[in-house]
């Protein structure tokens, strides 16, 4: 594109240097000296391509670019001189419309090259070194991208093993009590497990997809802890649309009953509410269990605020008093791009 531009306009020029106004008072003579400057200019511009493209090789690396380009130039610029020479001489040998050699037109052409050389070296190194920095941004940000999107598969489903544990000890009981809460059971546990395959492949769910499992999730609970967990869900209709990172709310409510003490005299009571359309809540008492050992529940909820984190989304807030949780989960809205 660069050789198609400047090997006209060249030609043009130094066909003037070279004739004077001969040059133009003859078509004919204008067309053939023309033609046959312009594919001399094109051999010598592949030419000086082919070097370009040696001296790269030869010095690749980013702290040898002075080097490359200083011995660029001077090759460049004794490369012009050979060449103007050979065409000035070419012209006169073979008597071209009687040309004669122009020691003061061949000084003033050899000066004008070199700072077209030095200028077109420049310039096209310039655009190469632009076009390796926007390839390796965009390399970059791929890697980017590619990391975030393995961070966030290796925090999802990371639901805590003995939860299933519990809930095939509870169904084991259910069967030989009563069969039918045991079935229905089974069914509300087939959809939970059914959920948290599915969320392997889904970065976002809406929030009524979430309330559905949460739904499943609240019944295996409630046969477990009986009248000890209380979970009231109050979400308006105008959030249910709205986005959450897959099991969001369910870490949330694990994380409640896995660190505070649950007993019929003393039940767990978990609010899931919206106070404004951007956050939803997840409120609880707090009636905090001693722990012999750690359980890794506080590390389910580190891994949440890392999505959010990674997706480029507000931070999820935590707020403790003395008696009381309170942590807000931001909603995402289907417009909004998640930066992955």
């Amino acid at each position: 594109m660069v050789l198609a531009i400047i090997v006209l306009p060249l030609t043009i020029i130094m066909n003037a240097v070279l004739f004077g106004t001969q040059y133009f008072q003859n078509w004919l003579f204008f067309l053939s000296s023309t033609v046959i400057t312009a594919i001399a200019f094109s051999l010598y511009f592949i030419l000086c391509g082919t070097v370009a493209v040696l001296m790269k090789k030869r010095f690749p690396h980013e702290h040898q670019a002075t080097l490359k380009i200083t011995l660029m130039i001077l090759t460049f610029v004794t490369m012009t001189g050979l060449f103007l020479l050979l065409l000035f001489r070419g012209y006169e040998a073979f008597h071209f419309y009687d040309y004669r050699f122009n020691e003061h037109g061949f000084i003033w052409a050899y000066i004008s090259m070199a700072i077209v050389n030095i200028f077109l070296t420049l310039l096209l190194e310039g655009i190469s070194r632009f076009e390796d920095w926007r390839r390796n941004l965009k390399e970059t940000e791929q890697l980017k991208k590619t990391f975030k999107q393995s961070q966030l598969h290796g925090l999802k489903s990371q639901v805590n093993p003995h939860f299933l544990f519990n809930s095939l000890n509870t169904l084991s009981s259910l069967i030989c009590e009563d069969e039918d809460k045991a079935e229905k059971f089974l069914n509300e546990m087939t959809k939970v497990y059914r959920y948290m395959l599915r969320s392997d492949d889904e970065q976002l769910v809406t929030v009524e997809e979430e309330l559905k499992f949460i739904e499943s999730y609240q019944y295996l609970l409630e046969s477990r802890f009986g009248d000890g967990l209380k979970i009231h869900v109050n979400v308006g209709e105008h959030t249910k649309g709205k986005l959450v990172p897959a099991l969001a709310l369910q870490t949330l409510i694990e994380n409640a009953f896995s660190q505070n003490t649950i007993s019929k005299s003393n039940p767990l009571i978990v609010t899931l509410g919206c106070e404004c359309p951007e956050k939803i809540c997840v409120s609880y008492n707090r009636q905090a269990k001693a722990l012999t050992e750690p359980m890794g529940y506080d590390q389910e909820l580190d891994n949440l605020v890392k999505k959010y984190t990674l997706l480029n989304q507000p931070a999820v807030v935590i707020e403790e008093r003395e008696d009381e949780c309170c942590i807000y989960l931001p909603l995402i809205t289907q417009e909004e791009e998640v930066a992955v």
